[in-house]
């Protein structure tokens, strides 16, 4: 393959990672989202929650389901989402402006009770999640498309993946829990040479890693 693999130019000649080609809505999310660093925790729980829905689905069919996501699970604050019953559950089974997979809202509503279990021990989702954040030197030296391709998981998801699952977590396999880390800046999966690698290493160093 050659230096470009895994990336595409757009009309301005701005290169970017090739899985957000399809549609100026997915380079958007590319550019200003995903592998940029997140501390806040109702987006913590928000993309945790999506990654999980995204399973079996493509990332651009949640995408262009996160406003009904989010009205439909009350902006993913997890305080309120916790209460929710059956109700609710029949609620959003109804809801074709999400993916209406029983499991997966149930699951929802179970981890929404986790994090506040989470933020009793922790203070926050936010200071959990970023005790799992790599070290450097474990990342490989340049994020080719052959090495991206081959990372699904990594030590750092299976133990995040294994924890949550042992504190009564669902829908947190070690792929999703990957997903999870690569959308909130855990990781920076943008391939050498995409024009948003850069401006997210820049925000993770500027960053003050909650604890």
């Amino acid at each position: 393959m050659g230096a470009q693999a895994g990336l595409f130019e757009a009309a301005d000649g701005t290169l970017r990672c090739r899985w957000c080609e399809s549609t100026q809505a997915y380079q958007h999310y590319h550019d200003s989202e995903w592998g940029f660093p997140v501390t806040d925790d109702r987006r913590l729980f928000e993309k945790l929650c999506l990654e999980g829905f995204q399973a079996g689905l493509s990332w651009l069919t949640i995408l262009n389901k996160r406003e009904a996501f989010r009205k439909g699970f009350a902006q993913f604050e997890a305080e309120k989402v916790a209460r929710f019953g059956a109700k609710d559950i029949e609620r959003l089974l109804a809801d074709a402006g999400i993916v209406r997979h029983r499991g997966k809202i149930e699951s929802t509503i179970n981890n929404a009770k986790r994090v506040l279990e989470l933020r009793d021990e922790f203070g926050s989702l936010a200071a959990y999640a970023w005790r799992y954040e790599p070290d450097p030197a474990s990342r490989p030296e340049a994020l080719t498309h052959e090495a991206l391709r081959a990372m699904t998981t990594s030590p750092e998801s299976l133990a995040m993946s294994k924890d949550l699952k042992k504190r009564g977590w669902s829908f947190v396999g070690p792929t999703t829990v990957y997903a999870f880390m690569q959308a909130m800046g855990l990781v920076n999966d943008h391939v050498e040479g995409c024009h948003a690698r850069e401006m997210a290493l820049a925000a993770r160093a500027k960053l003050k890693v909650p604890r």
